[in-house]
């Protein structure tokens, strides 16, 4: 089970909110975009509404939907961008929490047609790895979560050609990270070529980073 199952409903709406209010503050979600989704349950999610300001959400905003997408309770729509969430669900039993949002230099860069998949860091090598970039689909259609499904098994971040980003993690605190960390490192990897010299890591370098953090996970748990 993913963590957020064990918090109750009226803290997983709250959480919502303050994650949303986070996200707008960051300058991810302008105006209405963007959107958040959390498990309920293996039926059901939490979503938040189409056509809202993040920064004004309140708990009883959200919908509730199956796993379908149809509507199961409340006031307001669901997002129209529901269907990038049931993929990830669908296709990541240990994601409990979605985000869709649109960091402007993570989203520059998927503008540019390019992905984040130059390790020149070692917190690339050990948060995300590569955040590859989906082809271009039009928003609000089937075809934005048909472009993630290559990339959602061996991915936590994607980039979505001229659109924006999505990050999923078994909490919202996780998938909140994730997403400030895709902006992070397409903000180091825009300076570091503007300065004429970007390194990347070697693949020892890499394989050394990848035990590190196997070593870390294991004394994590």
């Amino acid at each position: 089970m993913v963590d957020d199952e064990c918090r109750t409903m009226g803290e997983l709406r709250r959480d919502l909110c303050r994650f949303s209010r986070l996200l707008h503050r960051l300058g991810f979600m302008p105006g209405t975009s963007g959107n958040l989704s959390v498990r309920l349950d293996r039926e059901r999610l939490l979503v938040t509404p189409t056509g809202m300001s993040k920064f004004q959400l309140r708990p009883d905003d959200m919908v509730i939907v199956d796993l379908e997408g149809r509507h199961l309770e409340g006031a307001r729509k669901v997002t129209s961008e529901v269907s990038m969430h049931l993929t990830v669900y669908h296709f990541r039993d240990d994601v409990g929490a979605v985000i869709h949002s649109h960091p402007p230099i993570a989203t520059a860069f998927a503008c540019a047609g390019r992905g984040l998949e130059q390790m020149l860091c070692q917190e690339a090598v050990m948060t995300l790895g590569v955040v590859p970039l989906a082809r271009y689909a039009t928003t609000g259609t089937g075809e934005v979560a048909a472009s993630l499904v290559p990339y959602i098994p061996g991915h936590d971040a994607i980039l979505l050609a001229n659109h924006g980003a999505v990050a999923y993690g078994g909490t919202l605190l996780q998938a909140f990270q994730r997403m400030e960390t895709v902006e992070h490192l397409a903000q180091i990897e825009l300076v570091a070529h503007q300065l004429g010299a970007a390194r990347t890591l070697k693949q020892e370098q890499i394989k050394e980073l990848h035990d590190a953090k196997a070593r870390y996970l294991m004394n994590a748990q």
